[in-house]
């Protein structure tokens, strides 16, 4: 049965859940405060990362949380601050680094990505769109035997969980990149993985939408909702009251506070992410992440892009120069002879994701307003996971049996 759908947020979440709710027939509205230009989902690393199954809350982290946070350009940097939400969320990170909950977690991860990896493939192969997409994997970069072993070691479940994986010495991993020096020990190779070019495929999805029915509402933040015995009657912006049969919340790092306006709580911290774009021909041609930098370097299409950092700090988009210093500092350190100059530095973007406690997305129907479905907390991964959350949100709304077993991404979940 044909409903009203109105989808709040419009980054990559929002979008591919207008598409497949659009799919199965349904009247969908998006609603955005902003101008549908800007944010994670346009300055993120573009990666399809089924290689990326172990969360962020993992064994060690707190410790390295810990030892980073007095170093305000580090690769995960928590700013410590007073704040009520803050230290519940932090409390419960801490309960979910730990290994059995990291060992339950590692399927689900990497079963929604393989899915959304695949879900791309189709949309890909449909020719609806042209956008880029290559599935050449990726490349873990180690300047250290501790973090190759390291990597190793997760490259070794990898295998266990179905993945193809390869460990390569330094002269291997060179004759896959022979246009330039690798100054690393080796990297660890996952086949399974694959690459776009976010705002490009962004511009393309929203255009779909708008060719195909779907209202598109920019610049209108969401100011209130009118909630009647636990269910949804509309919701209200600076200039509309709009309607719908069902919601759907998809505001990225935004979601914690914005569910408040349904009386919802849902643990979210805004992660804040840096990328640097470079438009010269850096003869790179394969995704890598520069292990100990923890940072990502994708080909894009017409340009390279660095990416990366973890800064745990609320809401704000203030560009910390240190932390993008370091990331350029990085790619010149692990690619001899590259180098990113002081434009490229001073128009370096950042975005913020949204990180639960347990490294998990929310996906899944709101236990307190009946026609609520949530779609956020995918911290790194939002890009990686836009069409497979989409599909799932699309068949919980269409009330069909999902594609994927949705319980481990249930937003009332406990920590």
């Amino acid at each position: 049965m044909s409903k009203e759908v109105v989808v709040i947020g419009g980054g990559i979440i929002g979008l591919c859940s207008a598409y497949y709710l659009q799919k199965e027939g349904h009247k969908v509205t998006v609603v955005d405060k902003s101008d549908f230009s800007k944010g994670a989902s346009y300055v993120n690393a573009g990666y399809i990362t089924p290689s990326h199954f172990i969360p962020l809350a993992a064994p060690g982290m707190i410790s390295k949380g810990i030892k980073w946070m007095f170093n305000s350009s580090s690769p995960f940097y928590v700013k410590p601050r007073l704040d009520k939400e803050f230290l519940k969320w932090s409390l419960a990170f801490k309960k979910s680094a730990t290994k059995a909950k990291v060992e339950k977690a590692i399927p689900a991860l990497k079963d929604i990505n393989v899915f959304s990896r695949e879900l791309y493939k189709d949309l890909k192969a449909s020719q609806t769109f042209n956008f880029s997409f290559d599935h050449k994997g990726l490349l873990m970069f180690y300047k250290t035997d501790k973090a190759g072993e390291e990597e190793w070691n997760v490259g070794e479940r990898a295998i266990k969980e179905g993945l193809k994986v390869e460990n390569l010495t330094k002269e291997e991993t060179q004759k896959l990149e022979p246009g330039i020096d690798l100054n690393i020990k080796g990297a660890v190779y996952y086949h399974s993985d694959a690459h776009m070019t976010p705002n490009n495929f962004m511009q393309q999805l929203k255009a779909y939408l708008e060719r195909n029915g779907v209202t598109i509402l920019g610049d209108e933040e969401v100011l209130d909702a009118e909630i009647v015995l636990g269910e949804i009657k509309s919701i209200k912006t600076k200039s509309k009251t709009i309607t719908g049969d069902e919601f759907v919340l998809a505001t990225g790092s935004w979601s914690q506070k914005f569910a408040k306006k349904f009386k919802i709580n849902i643990p979210i911290q805004a992660g804040k992410g840096y990328s640097i774009n470079t438009a010269r021909d850096t003869k790179i041609t394969i995704p890598a992440i520069l292990v100990e930098a923890k940072v990502a370097v994708t080909p894009m299409n017409g340009f390279t892009r660095f990416a990366g950092t973890m800064e745990i700090g609320g809401i704000n988009h203030k560009i910390n120069t240190k932390r993008v210093h370091a990331i350029a500092k990085a790619g010149e350190s692990y690619y001899s002879g590259l180098h990113i100059n002081q434009p490229e530095k001073d128009a370096a973007k950042c975005g913020l994701r949204p990180c639960s406690p347990d490294g998990l997305p929310y996906i899944g129907k709101s236990l307190h307003c009946i026609n609520l479905t949530i779609a956020t907390g995918h911290a790194m991964m939002g890009w990686s996971l836009g069409p497979a959350t989409g599909k799932l949100v699309s068949e919980i709304i269409s009330d069909k049996k999902t594609s994927l077993d949705v319980s481990f991404y249930n937003p009332s979940r406990k920590f």
